[in-house]
């Protein structure tokens, strides 16, 4: 009788097991969230002091890609910050942003950039950080206060922030990655080759 029965109890975990439907895989996390925050401030980290006469940075708050609370202050406190101010429809930004990604790269925890993407659609800007490869924390600025703050008409624009909040630079019309790495060298970055 246990002969007879080992077909059937067979055939039923069989059908069984084709009959359930895979767990779905779970989304990936949205690019320039909380899982594009910096790591620890390396050690040998040497910086130029900000003059004296540079006038304090704005300070804002806002939310990441994936809704995480984001303090700038936090981060420019620790080092120095590149905002990065760009629309996935803007295409001098989209000429520029593979080489300022590969940039941000090469300075991870030494220099954060941070992005953010203004007069935007949130689904639209998840495709431009992917298509990209942007790999730093991106702050929706849908009103554009951050922008008006910050004195931004138009993208592109990108701004140098001093660790402790001094605003260094601001360039309208943003600039090459080339140009802007000279630029970190000359005003943020001591004994760095």
């Amino acid at each position: 009788m246990r002969r007879a029965l080992l077909p059937l109890v067979l055939a039923v975990a069989l059908l069984a097991g084709c009959s359930s439907t895979p767990e779905p895989e779970p989304a990936p996390a949205p690019a320039g969230g909380a899982a594009a925050l910096p790591g620890p401030v390396p050690a040998d980290l040497a910086l130029r002091p900000a003059p004296g006469t540079a006038p304090a940075a704005p300070a804002f708050t806002g939310a990441l890609t994936d809704g995480t609370p984001f303090v700038a202050a936090e981060l420019w406190g620790q080092r120095p910050v590149v905002l990065t101010f760009f629309s996935s429809w803007c295409t001098t930004c989209a000429s520029r942003q593979a080489a300022l990604s590969e940039l941000a790269r090469s300075y991870r925890d030494r220099v954060i950039f941070v992005g953010v993407a203004g007069a935007d659609q949130a689904d639209e800007v998840q495709d431009y950080l992917r298509t990209h490869r942007v790999e730093y924390p991106v702050v929706l600025d849908d009103q554009q206060t951050i922008w008006r703050s910050y004195a931004v008409r138009e993208p592109p624009a990108v701004v140098l922030v001093a660790k402790g909040g001094a605003l260094l630079r601001g360039w309208p019309g943003g600039l090459d990655a080339p140009t802007l790495d000279r630029r970190l060298r000359e005003l943020v970055l001591a004994g760095q080759p």
